[in-house]
């Protein structure tokens, strides 16, 4: 029988990182995929063999389609697909939109929303019974700034992701009855190394004692709950987006 494989865009830190663990302690074989990184991607990779998982690391830019041609030809080579976490995201530095230049846009979009359609067509190409597969979940990294807006930060990255949230439900209804479930986590301050990548390393020291819960979430929490829509668990659910946010729900 042909091993079942999980691909994780993004996964060799951060939010990726704790999702490829937690699916491999759960017993999935997981292709972990990263863009730049193979240090890391190594690392974590031995980290989930030492103890007892099965993992691969795959280098790809998913904005980038003939690199999605081959993360999922290689996905083929190892097994059958019947999952996607659509987890590779970029942030920038923060900037009013009159300030925005079209390389920054192209790489915003091209990451964040092409890199996501691309790898869910390329899933569901082998998951959808349709197609001949066995059916599969696809679960999709949002964010709360497509509620908030991100204004004078990252309105580009809000609509990036509002084009996630609705890719979500288009989708979602679009496979319902091809054994494909599309759901989304919508995180909200987390305390991972994306905040430095845009240049602001000290974003969740400085905003989280004006949080609901005075606090940052987790990769682990937010991780948990993309497994949990990953698994049999969450069978009747599609469609959905499940805000781990911490109750954030304005800018103050």
């Amino acid at each position: 029988m042909s091993e079942e494989i999980v691909i994780v865009t993004g996964g060799s830190r951060g939010i990726g990182a704790s999702v490829c663990r937690k699916l491999a302690a759960n017993g999935r074989k997981v292709l972990v995929n990263f863009a730049q990184n193979a240090g890391a991607a190594d690392k974590l990779v031995g980290e989930i063999r030492a103890a007892g998982g099965s993992a691969v690391a795959i280098q790809g830019d998913v904005g980038k389609e003939a690199d999605v041609l081959n993360l999922f030809s290689e996905a083929d080579r190892l097994g059958t697909l019947t999952g996607l976490v659509n987890n590779a995201g970029v942030v920038d530095l923060s900037r009013r939109v009159d300030e925005m230049s079209l390389e920054r846009l192209t790489r915003m979009f091209s990451i964040n929303v092409f890199g996501s359609f691309l790898c869910a067509r390329e899933a569901v190409r082998r998951m959808s019974t349709r197609h001949g597969g066995k059916g599969g979940t696809i679960v999709n990294l949002g964010s709360a700034a497509s509620k908030l807006g991100s204004p004078n930060q990252y309105v580009d990255y809000a609509a990036a992701k509002g084009a996630i949230d609705t890719m979500t439900v288009g989708l979602a209804l679009e496979v319902a009855q091809e054994g494909i479930r599309v759901n989304a986590v919508r995180p909200g301050i987390i305390d991972t190394e994306i905040h430095a990548s845009g240049g602001a390393p000290d974003r969740v020291a400085e905003l989280q004692s004006r949080l609901p819960m005075k606090r940052a979430g987790s990769a682990e929490e937010v991780a948990d709950a993309i497994v949990w829509l990953m698994s049999d668990l969450s069978s009747y659910t599609t469609g959905a987006i499940l805000d781990v946010s911490g109750g954030r729900a304005i800018l103050p």
